[in-house]
Order: C-alpha cells, then structure tokens, then sequence
C-alpha cells in the first residue's frame, strides 16, 4: 500500500489546503461553536473539503477519517488496515488570534500506527513529511529538503528545552517542569500551538513536549508519523506504551515526545 502512495501528491493537497484557509485568514470571519465547545470556522471547512475530495478522488479504497466529518461506527473502522486521519485545521484558536501557528495534518495510518505525516504550516510554508523507513524532512518555502533528526533523549541533558501549548497549558505541565527542576536540570520553556510542537521535537528545537491534557487522534497522527521517522518516540504517560490509533474513543490519553 506505502508505494502506491505518492508524497508528492498529500504535499500538494495540504498546500492547497492551506491556500484556501489564508484566503479566509486574511479577511473578517466569523467564529461557530462545536458540541465539544471548540471553535469553528470556514476555514476549517473550506480546507476540510479541499483535502477530503482529493483524497477521495486519488484513494477511493482508503477510508478518511477527519476532525470536520463524523467518524464511522468503531464495528466498521476497528477492522481497516489503512485509514487517512486528518485535521484540515489544527490550531483554530491560533488561527483566530492570528498568530500563524496552525497547520494542515494529513496521516496514513497501518492498523493503530501512523506510517505517513503531513503537517503543513501555512504562514511561512513550513512543510514538513515522513514515510515509513524514508526518514523525516523539513522544507521552506519550497527550498531544499532537511532530514530530521532528533538528537539525544532529553533526560541526557542538564538544560532541556520543553515545549508546551500555547493555548492548554496546564498544572500537570507545570508539575512536569518542577520535577526535572527539582532533579537538578535547567529548564528552558518554549510554546508553540498545534502540531508544531511534536515537530519542534522532531527537528531537535525542544528535547520533550508532556502532553498532559486532552487531544485527539487527528491532532497528533501527521505529525506522530514525523517523530518516529526523526528517531523520537510519542509514548502514552500512564504506561509508557507507544501512543495509538483507531480506539473505540477518538481520545487521546496524556502522552509524552521525547
């Protein structure tokens, strides 16, 4: 299935996505409310219809699961071998306090593991991509690809870069930070919003992101897929088991980067 997937292909959808949501960025919109409570708007559904209809056309016998469409019943999808997992708009809350943290996130995921990430960053055309056993890259501005790796294990080091949400931070992230302070380490707290900050972690620009409160699936599955291939894990912080995909409940548990 991973050959018949072109890269070049998603990287196009998601730009193209992203075009659609900075025609909206750049003009006065308004905000919905979701039955979560989380916000909405016509950028989140004109990137969603963009990516959704691609992916449909060039992949019809690979099942989509996305934020913006409601998610087939667990006894159908618990069965699929390969499944899209998207967030056409990860990061509303930065895209309407237009701070450009947001991105577009497109995963291909093998029974619960993701094998394929996109995340693309449309303010400043951060794009970044991994397949399975081909590496994680980074480009700008359509300039030249740079693998990512992502460096030692943070509790390696005596100054460890922690990144965290810029609109979720919490008291366990806090504790998280008090703790490697009170084991002797120098803390450095960075914040970025969405996807962006698992991608921090897999370029080596943050050592760990705790994330010790609520996500789902579509949140994290692009750019999960980056981490591995940049050498990282993302492993669930109650058991220390690899985080995974298609549960019966969207819900991520608390997780840890590092």
């Amino acid at each position: 299935m991973l050959d018949l997937i072109e890269l070049d292909d998603l990287k196009n959808i998601a730009k193209r996505a992203g075009e659609e949501i900075l025609s909206v960025y750049g003009s006065e919109f308004s905000v919905d409310v979701k039955e979560d409570q989380s916000p909405l708007t016509e950028a989140d559904r004109r990137a969603n219809a963009v990516i959704v209809e691609a992916l449909k056309a060039q992949y019809p016998d690979i099942p989509i699961i996305s934020e913006e469409t409601a998610a087939e019943d667990y006894s159908v999808r618990k069965d699929w071998a390969y499944f899209w997992l998207v967030d056409p708009l990860d990061g509303t809350r930065e895209f309407i306090k237009r701070n450009g943290e947001f991105t577009v996130n497109i995963a291909l995921i093998h029974r619960n593991t993701p094998v394929i990430g996109i995340v693309y960053q449309p303010v400043g055309e951060n794009l970044y991509w991994a397949k399975a056993g081909q590496h994680a890259w980074k480009s700008v501005s359509g300039g030249d690809p740079v693998r990512l790796q992502g460096g030692r294990h943070y509790l390696e080091k005596e100054d460890i870069r922690v990144v965290a949400s810029r609109s979720h931070l919490t008291d366990e992230v806090k504790k998280f930070v008090e703790d490697l302070e009170a084991g002797g380490k120098t803390v450095q707290f960075l914040s970025a919003g969405s996807s962006l900050k698992l991608c921090l972690v897999a370029e080596g620009q943050a050592d760990v992101y705790p994330r010790l409160g609520p996500t789902m699936e579509w949140d994290t599955g692009a750019a999960h897929a980056i981490v591995l291939e940049a050498g990282r894990r993302v492993l669930r912080h109650d058991s220390r088991e690899p985080l995974r995909y298609n549960k019966e409940n969207l819900l991520n548990p608390y997780f840890i980067v590092e």
